[in-house]
């Protein structure tokens, strides 16, 4: 087995606070590895130790085989690139934002164009080369910055929430584009996240990270089949309900949450359960409308919480169900306090436990 990367016993403290506690991980090479965990968990900081923008205050940090120290950080800097969660894009074209690292690195200007081009089409963004970077949609900001990680050729690839603030099908996307970018040039990626459905499906390993500690290490299946207290505890933040299930003549599975609410998943299962909806899989409208989603539900919106390009709904339909929306969205349907609205969802986003 061959590791790109691994922490031995790594702690990091702010003025006097942990924010990561006796961390070991071992990072494989070209996998793609999901750090899952709520915010203010550790994700952030130990992406940046990975990144080696952080030092370490305990511990060792090695990358291929070699123990990184003040003398090799800098030339271990030019190993990796990091795609923070906010992006931040210079005031010029898309060409001139991707460029930049090659032309800091003086790379011929002919060669500067060649990788450019190159990475554009890799995160979908062919012929955008000439626009002007924040004329995009949230979504192509996001893969800009992740063009501008590419275009440098590292194999190490640390993205922070990369899907966080985009809506459903922006986020599909990205994941894509990911799962490319990992298959096609053998890419180690490390991504952290909250979503527990992109995790799921996403990457080769999860490590689960809550209060600074890794809990647990293992591929998807043995995360989410062994159901560990971290990973419900961590679940039930946000939309996660218990129940009794029933396999429907259908062969889908329907859910009795309480309160008049019966939610419908593609997976079979029966008696007492566990459902987890998550928020960016929520559709939202002021008036019903035709979906082929199979959960539709009519509530009142009791809580709003704004966070800058996204805004998060608590709707009461019987049972709370927390949506993310997108700002622009939140204000072309001018929604407020206590107003009328539906949600859907489709089975197939609904995870069982």
């Amino acid at each position: 087995m061959s590791w790109i990367a691994e922490l031995r016993n790594v702690t990091k403290t702010f003025n006097g606070i942990t924010a990561l506690e006796d961390v070991n991980l071992k990072i494989r090479e070209s996998e793609v590895l999901a750090l899952l965990g709520p915010n203010g968990s550790g994700k952030t900081t130990l992406l940046k130790i990975l990144a080696f923008l952080e030092k370490i205050s305990k511990g060792e940090l090695y990358f291929r085989g070699q123990k990184v120290t003040e003398k090799n950080i800098q030339k271990m800097r030019m190993e990796s690139t990091m795609v923070f969660q906010k992006t931040i894009l210079f005031n010029t074209t898309v060409y001139n934002n991707v460029a930049y690292g090659l032309k800091v690195r003086k790379m011929p200007r002919e060669k500067v164009e060649e990788e450019v081009i190159k990475a554009l089409k890799l995160v979908k963004l062919e012929g955008f080369d000439r626009r002007q970077a924040k004329t995009l949609s949230g979504g192509e900001q996001q893969r800009v910055a992740l063009a501008r990680a590419l275009v440098l050729n590292t194999k190490f690839v640390l993205l922070d929430e990369p899907t966080a603030n985009l809506d459903p099908k922006n986020a599909l996307i990205m994941e894509e584009i990911i799962s490319a970018v990992n298959h096609e040039l053998k890419t180690t990626i490390v991504m952290a996240t909250h979503n527990m459905f992109q995790a799921k499906n996403l990457p080769h390993r999860i490590a689960l990270i809550t209060n600074g500690k890794i809990s647990e290490v293992g591929t998807p299946t043995e995360i989410f089949g062994s159901l560990s207290k971290t990973l419900t505890s961590f679940a039930a933040l946000e939309n996660t309900f218990s129940g009794t299930a029933k396999v429907t003549e259908n062969g889908t599975t329907l859910v009795d949450i309480g309160n008049g609410v019966q939610i419908e998943a593609t997976v079979q299962s029966s008696g007492k359960v566990s459902v987890f909806v998550s928020p960016e899989d929520i559709i939202l409208s002021k008036s019903r409308f035709a979906s082929s989603a199979r959960n539709i539900f009519k509530g009142e919106i009791v809580e709003i919480l704004d966070l800058g390009s996204v805004v998060r709904l608590k709707v009461d339909v019987g049972k709370p169900f927390k949506v993310q929306i997108t700002k622009r969205s939140f204000n072309e349907m001018e929604l407020n306090l206590n107003a009328e609205v539906y949600i859907a969802f489709k089975a197939s986003s609904v995870q069982v436990f």
